[in-house]
């Protein structure tokens, strides 16, 4: 069994998924972070493909970069100017053949995440 990478934005201020969320993938390395991919979550939160899909899995270091000041503005939480979190980067390894789900759950003024399944 190959290992892959999933991820979704939830809204926890309105209690829904968060819709249209640009979501980044990075590499990260000593010698500089390759940007592997670009998605935008649906409007279950959650991205059409996998993040990582088994084929592309590899062991390392990532970043997942959430364009939340964006999203918090388009749904007119606040204007984009004044919000808290810009870009919410989340950095993690991936170090096991397992199906990892890194989710974040948004408001305007927090954020938290967790090793989902």
């Amino acid at each position: 069994m190959a290992g892959y990478l999933s991820t979704h934005v939830l809204d926890t201020a309105r209690g829904c998924p968060a819709q249209g969320v640009k979501i980044e993938l990075f590499r990260l390395s000593e010698t500089g972070d390759d940007l592997i991919r670009t998605l935008t979550s649906n409007a279950d939160g959650r991205t059409d493909e996998l993040v990582i899909p088994e084929d592309e899995f590899v062991f390392g270091s990532y970043q997942l970069s959430f364009s939340a000041g964006a999203y918090l503005a388009s749904i007119d939480a606040y204007a984009e100017s004044e919000a808290l979190f810009d870009i919410i980067p989340i950095t993690f390894k991936l170090t096991r053949h397992i199906h990892f789900h890194v989710p974040l759950l948004l408001s305007p003024y927090s954020y938290s995440t967790y090793l989902g399944s």
